[in-house]
């Protein structure tokens, strides 16, 4: 089942996944879950040191990828953040306007899969472009939507294009750093999701229902930043690792030939630490859509929390989370992954309860330590899915089982707001219906957790 490099996910030659022979059996592989929870507890690095070991050209990709990976979740929580709005737009409940968060997430999944086959077949550069293309097209389409039914088709649409980019921004950032460096680069890679959404709070309070168009100035200033990353794309280089890939496979019986027996091989060795990485990333697709795609709404009709107060809280959560992402990516070198991950988990189903039930200001203390520890044990993963995957098909793996994780959790956030709606509490003086949805949230993250 695992080879004896993979039992604690780490590799002994400064490449990512090169396993032998030896082979586990599932018993043993079981009979070794607690025993590889030890640290390794080697000597932290200097982690000035360790940024400095970078080259310009590991910095530049890792910024492109960071600056992809941003403005993917800048783009995502969009909808999260104007549900309210898009509710009253399209005449519908906010359950209904979620099933365009569900169904982004259920269709990334296809996108990884095209693109990340691409990927890994004809380079990083051309899947990036046409990904940031359609990131631009779908986002200008979704501000010019007039019907529910538009929006819903759209942001399916949208899904997809979505889907491709994760699997390239790892692949792109990690593939060519020093090792010793691959833990704090993933975290800080990871932390792009947080400072996107981060980004997506700031320029919601600044551009919606600041002008006659209501939501839609949003979504059509997030069509323009992926021209940047479009520009930025064309003038690198395929990576190092991906050269030499190809170089391996030409000098085989030829590109073709060498992809699909890889692809073979990598299928028939790998099929059950696949479906591995997709039951992972389930969970923590979970514990972060769980924890964070409803609480703008909960903030906002629950607590009745003004737009600033909001974006103040939101603001405060992401930087807990970018801190926490950062952090424990680069612990995890000294601590190992898999506990790393854990711990934080134990942390943060610990700070469910103030979390979800706290009514005032003190919620954004709360909402600083608990996105510290979902994005700490997500700062682990870029990394983690890259020492796991075969290097023939890196950006596939790495993508696909991140996208079928958020395939099984896609419904997260409808699940909360279908549910939330059967705690009411008294309307507001307008009329508008509220909703215990802290109490739906905190229950849905303890059986994450």
């Amino acid at each position: 089942m695992a080879s004896a490099n993979e039992k604690t996910g780490r590799h002994l030659d400064g490449d990512f996944m090169d396993h032998d022979d030896n082979k586990m059996t599932v018993k043993e592989y079981l009979s070794t879950r607690i025993s590889t929870l030890k640290p390794p507890m080697k000597r932290p690095p200097n982690p000035i040191k360790v940024l400095g070991s970078l080259s310009k050209m590991n910095w530049m990709m890792f910024l492109l990828a960071f600056l992809g990976w941003t403005w993917d979740a800048f783009d995502f929580f969009t909808v999260s953040l104007t549900v309210t709005d898009l509710a009253e737009e399209f005449g519908k409940s906010k359950a209904d306007i979620t099933w365009g968060i569900t169904l982004v997430l259920m269709l990334r999944s296809v996108g990884s899969i095209v693109f990340g086959l691409a990927a890994d077949r004809y380079g990083r550069k051309w899947p990036w472009v046409i990904n940031n293309l359609l990131f631009i097209i779908f986002e200008l389409a979704t501000g010019f939507c007039n019907t529910y039914e538009q929006f819903l088709g759209v942001r399916a649409c949208f899904g997809i294009a979505m889907g491709g980019l994760y699997g390239n921004a790892a692949a792109t950032a990690l593939e060519d750093v020093p090792p010793e460096a691959r833990g704090i680069i993933s975290g800080m890679l990871q932390q792009g999701y947080a400072f996107g959404y981060l980004l997506a709070v700031v320029f919601a309070r600044a551009l919606v229902n600041t002008t006659s168009h209501g939501w839609r100035p949003l979504f059509w200033f997030g069509a323009c930043p992926p021209v940047l990353l479009i520009i930025g794309r064309l003038f690198l280089p395929e990576t190092e690792a991906y050269q030499r890939r190809m170089a391996m496979r030409q000098d085989g019986d030829g590109i073709e030939k060498t992809f699909f027996r890889e692809g073979k091989v990598a299928l028939k060795r790998y099929w059950l630490m696949l479906i591995y990485l997709v039951l992972l990333m389930s969970g923590f697709n979970f514990m972060s859509h769980g924890s964070q795609d409803l609480y703008p709404t909960m903030l906002q009709n629950q607590l009745q929390f003004s737009a600033n107060k909001v974006t103040v809280t939101q603001v405060i959560a992401n930087l807990g989370a970018i801190t926490g992402g950062t952090v424990v990516g680069y612990c995890s070198e000294v601590f190992g992954r898999r506990l790393s991950i854990l711990t934080m988990c134990i942390l943060g189903a610990a700070l469910i309860y103030p979390y979800g039930f706290l009514k005032d200001e003190r919620i954004a203390a709360a909402a600083f330590f608990e996105q510290f520890a979902v994005q700490g044990a997500w700062g682990v993963v870029p990394i983690h899915l890259m020492e796991l995957s075969p290097a023939g098909f890196r950006t596939f793996v790495v993508g696909t089982s991140y996208q079928l994780g958020n395939l099984v959790s896609s419904a997260s956030s409808t699940i909360e707001a279908t549910i939330g709606e059967r705690f009411p509490l008294p309307p507001t003086a307008s009329g508008v219906k509220r909703y215990v949805y802290g109490k739906v949230i905190a229950i849905f993250m303890a059986c994450v957790f």
